[in-house]
């Protein structure tokens, strides 16, 4: 006797299997179409196109967001799935995180799963998270109600390894701003206090204390702004930092430290500085064994064998929550 479940998996297979020409080449206008966070209005286009003719209704625009969508199949009733979509790219690098192949993915199981829903009763989402690398859409979705009501939400992410579960980190990003006072860097040299000299201090301040952080702690800065001209010392210089770390817990220590090392440099070089958590961040990543259980369980009959993370390996897929 065939079991309901393996049989509805199967059918659920042959769907995926159905569409796979036409969910490659979404995956393929997308990566040779990258667009940046906020501004996906064409992967937008492209997907909630693909859903509207499946018989999705469409939501644009959701959460004050011009490229957030929300689609629904199943009229609202019984168990409710949320089917995760990414698609802005890198800048200068396009879809190098893989966020075309999750866009293509969570269309497929989208696709597949709203075409079974006369064997049983549930609903089914596919929404639309812009804004991965920079600014964290699915924030503003959480904070605007969208997953309310969700029984599960799921996504998967492209990367070297085949594993049930990502062992993500908690992250978020720090503003650092140094101000010091211009000057003729010849002509009237005792005069300047140099920004960037300092906001360069920061940076090796956080390259030496990096080697005693514990596993999952990171830090990858930027110089945003660091002067005008070569003749004139820099009254101002200004770093983007991302910090990650193990747990929420942890990233928040990290915030203090980075707020403690500006403070030490600026008073060690005569500047004053500033430094500012941008957004709320990514909270780090609690898995839930019986999704993933399941997860790895149907990725088996596809001959794909799932492990666990491997001990002590963090991974950032993810921003800013």
């Amino acid at each position: 006797m065939v079991d309901r479940d393996d049989d509805l998996s199967a059918r659920l297979r042959q769907e995926c299997e159905r569409r796979a020409d036409g969910l490659w080449a979404v995956s393929r206008s997308l990566h040779a179409d990258p667009e940046l966070a906020y501004g996906e209005r064409r992967a937008v286009r492209l997907l909630t196109g693909e859903l509207e003719r499946a018989g999705f209704a469409v939501e644009r625009g959701v959460a004050g967001l011009d490229t957030a969508f929300v689609a629904q199949a199943g009229g609202g009733r019984g168990r409710c799935v949320a089917l995760l979509m990414e698609y802005d790219a890198l800048p200068g690098l396009g879809h190098a995180c893989g966020h075309n192949l999750i866009a293509a993915a969570g269309l497929g199981a989208a696709l597949a799963l709203g075409s079974a829903l006369e064997e049983f009763e549930g609903t089914v989402l596919a929404v639309g998270t812009p804004a991965e690398e920079r600014g964290g859409g699915k924030v503003a979705l959480a904070d605007a109600g969208v997953f309310d009501g969700v029984d599960a939400a799921l996504m998967f992410h492209p990367g070297v390894h085949d594993w049930a579960w990502a062992p993500l980190t908690a992250q978020t990003q720090v503003r650092v701003g140094f101000h010091g006072r211009a000057a003729h860097p010849t002509g009237d040299p005792t005069r300047g206090i140099d920004a960037l000299a300092a906001l360069i201090q920061l940076f090796n301040t956080a390259a030496v204390v990096s080697r005693r952080f514990p596993p999952g702690s990171h830090v990858q800065g930027i110089v945003t702004d660091g002067g005008n001209a070569t003749n004139v010392v820099p009254a101002y210089a200004e770093g983007l930092f991302g910090l990650r770390a193990a747990t929420s817990t942890a990233l928040d220590a990290l915030v203090a430290d980075i707020g403690g090392w500006a403070e030490g440099v600026a008073a060690s070089t005569g500047c004053t500085v500033e430094v500012t958590r941008l957004g709320k961040g990514y909270a780090h990543f609690r898995d839930n064994d019986i999704l993933s259980d399941r997860f790895a369980h149907h990725l088996a009959h596809s001959g794909i064998r799932l492990t666990q993370p491997v001990g002590g390996v963090f991974l950032g897929f993810v921003r800013h929550r």
